[in-house]
């Protein structure tokens, strides 16, 4: 039987470096609450985010939701449906009302030239996404945002590591929320985090991310539970020695798909913005009409030989059973468009090129079909 290729892989340091980085909690026994491996990977990924300030989270959706409870949001959001669950989730359980905006169909990122014709009295902040890897166009939101007093807050999680005309993409608006979970490009089993500018709104992130602690008397915020434990920090630092080489190797991937894909009639591949150094994390690819096949069958047609990608984003979060009959997903049809017709393609820093030839020889094959 054929190895089984997925989408993603979970990169993981050598076992005996890991053993090592988390020999000491054994002597220690402090294996949470912010201890010593917590404080070491929140400067590193200083460091290396080139932030301003950031806080470790156990997860990227707890990032994003206190990032939004933290700056006191009510009314309106406008955000993008073409998202993971996460996003339009922390909106709604803020008790905020998501506003979907359509998105660029180049770029897959929200449309800005769209943004303003949803801004009302209610709008409090926009949410929007830097998808596959593409930056948003940031400096339009950033003169949306100023013009009508909005907050900015960015779901970059899948923008670990990435610069825009070189500065670290968690600098823009005024938090951005990180995954690390394990699918990610650089990852600590399960975690997030925020980067913000604002020492008031760190605060007021801290307290709500242990309990609305000030100190060991003094509870003055009603807060929450999520802080990063010491066995996530330690396999984040040490990912973090590898991250770069694994960004690297991931670029070969990406490029050899291109090779092979870019002449393919019927495929739209994403377009790399030359002022964005981009981390490799995802291949999407859209099948139009002119393929002659749908991505339904491209995917069945992968899944038949034990090669798993993935419908990424679809459905829609503005269709989710969850929230029906309560969105109009005509209003966002560039989206809706693309979710029924995007797959990401496996993509992994040591996929190798056999496997690469092999998936695009499939796609091509379904086409010619």
């Amino acid at each position: 039987m054929d190895e089984k290729i997925f989408v993603t892989k979970a990169f993981m340091p050598p076992i005996e470096e890991y053993v090592a980085e988390i020999q000491g909690l054994w002597d220690t026994h402090i294996i949470t609450n912010m201890g010593a491996k917590h404080k070491e990977l929140e400067k590193k990924l200083n460091e290396y985010l080139q932030v301003k300030n950031i806080s470790l989270m156990v997860n990227g959706h707890m990032a994003l939701e206190l990032a939004i409870q933290a700056m006191n949001l009510s009314g309106e959001v406008i955000t993008t449906p073409f998202t993971f669950a996460s996003t339009t989730h922390a909106i709604v359980r803020n008790g905020l009302t998501p506003i979907f905006c359509d998105i660029n169909p180049e770029t897959f990122t929200i449309d800005v030239d769209k943004i303003e014709n949803l801004i009302t009295d209610r709008t409090s902040a926009i949410v929007p996404v830097h998808v596959y890897g593409n930056i948003c166009d940031v400096e339009k939101i950033d003169i949306i945002a100023r013009k009508y007093g909005l907050k900015v807050i960015y779901d970059a999680a899948h923008a670990f590591g990435e610069f825009y005309k070189g500065i670290g993409v968690g600098n823009f608006g005024d938090a951005s929320m990180f995954s690390f979970h394990a699918t990610k490009v650089f990852n600590t089993i399960e975690g997030g985090a925020v980067c913000f500018n604002s020492e008031e709104f760190g605060l007021d992130l801290y307290r709500l991310k242990n309990f609305g602690i000030r100190n060991p008397e003094k509870v003055d915020y009603v807060g929450s539970n999520a802080k990063m434990n010491e066995f996530q920090a330690a396999m984040g630092l040490c990912n973090l020695r590898y991250v770069d080489a694994e960004i690297a190797k991931r670029k070969k991937v990406y490029e050899r798909y291109i090779e092979l894909l870019e002449d393919v009639s019927g495929i739209q591949l994403m377009k790399l913005n030359p002022d964005v150094k981009y981390n490799y994390a995802y291949f999407p690819v859209v099948f139009n009409e002119e393929f002659g096949a749908t991505r339904n069958e491209v995917f069945d047609a992968l899944a038949k030989e034990n090669i798993y990608s993935r419908k990424y984003f679809y459905p829609l979060t503005n269709t989710y059973d969850c929230f029906h009959g309560k969105y109009d997903v005509e209003m966002t049809p560039e989206a809706l468009r693309i979710s029924k017709r995007v797959l990401t393609l496996p993509m992994a820093s040591d996929l190798e090129d056999e496997n690469i030839v092999k998936i695009c020889t499939i796609i091509k094959k379904v086409s010619e079909r």
